[in-house]
Formats: C-alpha cells, structure tokens, sequence
C-alpha cells in the first residue's frame, strides 16, 4: 500500500483522493502525478503530470475560469483480427471505454462550474515505443482525435505519435503544457506498466453502471 505525506495547501477535489499529490519544489506548487487509468481534475493552481508511451492524455481548460484537468487511458487491446472483422461487442467495447475516459473528465470540469463552450483540449502521447506492441498507440489517437471533433470541442495544440515517450506538465490554471520527449529510455519501465494495465482492462465488459476510473 502507497503512503502519501501530508501536503500542505488546497485539498483535492472530493473524489481524487487517491491521486499521488507531492509538493513539486522545481515549479514550486503542488503536484498530482497521473499513471494509466487515472484522471484528475482541480481548481486550484497546481499541476498535473504524467509520463506517456502508447497511451494519450487529454489536457481540458475552462479558459475563462481556468479548471481543469488531465486523463491517461489507452483503448483495451484486442487481437488484430477481431478489430478488422468489426466485431461489434469488440468495437462498442473499445470505444465506450474511450468515451468513459474523456467523459469521466470532462463532466467532472463541468460539474465544477466549467462552460463546454469555453473548453480548450491539448492532446498528447499514442507512440510506438516497441515496434513489437502493435499499432494502440494509432488507435489511440485516431480515437481521441474522432472524439474532439464529433463533439465539436476547440483542439488549441497536441502533439501525437511518433517513437518517443513524452513527459507532460499541465497547468490548467493558465492553460500551458510543458512537453519532452525523453529520447534516452534507459529501462521498460513504461513498457511494463503499459502492458499491465493493458492486460487488466483487455477482457473488462464496460457497462453504464461500471466506474472504470
């Protein structure tokens, strides 16, 4: 079991209490760092942070009243040929599972006092880090692409694909994102912990009822 030490400032917003949130002494505010499956959402001025390989993070800001927050997810994989025969319990189960990770977070900023009209998205991630994990990654972005644009919703910057993991930094409260590309992976740690929760949400059956968060 995870400890986290007490931090001193605003409290989270009920319901992330089991984000990991640090005092972040380089930026010197607090931080919430997102590993996959999380999202997070805040009010206040801190920041929200995560390492990416074939999984996308959407970054959403109210730009007018600056909440906002930041998800990680990635589409349960499944076998090539199942997906290319569109299956439809496949497919419907593979894209409710998108929808519940931008929904999840887009309510949330909502429920808070954002306006859907004055929402902004920054998109990243969807690499193919091992040439070996197949095409998610693609299907990631093509599915977070689709999602922007079907619900008409303003895509100010991203910054998707590629052979590189990113380190993403969002700041809702004024909107900027501090992106690297960390060209020198020296371990599998984001391999591994990819191909875990991949494994963990492969076979999931995604209702209405089921909180996937």
């Amino acid at each position: 079991m995870t400890t986290h030490r007490e931090i001193v400032g605003p409290a989270s917003i009920p319901g992330f209490e089991n984000i990991n949130r640090y005092w972040d002494k380089e930026n010197h505010l607090i931080s919430a760092k997102l590993l996959p499956g999380d999202y997070y959402v805040t009010k206040d001025n801190e920041m929200i942070t995560t390492v990416l390989g074939s999984c996308v993070s959407a970054c959403i800001r109210d730009n007018v009243l600056g909440i906002g927050g930041m998800n990680h997810f990635m589409l349960p994989e499944t076998s090539r040929s199942r997906l290319n025969s569109r299956e439809e319990a496949v497919v419907g189960t593979a894209l409710r599972y998108g929808n519940y990770a931008m929904e999840h977070l887009i309510n949330t900023i909502l429920q808070y006092g954002g306006k859907r009209k004055n929402l902004e998205v920054k998109l990243f991630g969807g690499s193919k880090i091992i040439a070996t994990l197949g095409d998610v990654g693609a299907r990631n972005i093509e599915f977070v692409l689709d999602y922007v644009d079907m619900e008409a919703l303003k895509l100010a910057s991203h910054d998707l694909g590629g052979i590189y993991p990113r380190k993403v930094n969002f700041f809702p409260q004024s909107g900027r994102v501090r992106m690297k590309k960390i060209k020198d992976l020296h371990n599998e740690t984001i391999v591994l912990r990819e191909k875990r929760y991949g494994s963990q949400i492969r076979d999931i059956s995604v209702e209405s009822s089921i909180e996937l968060f």
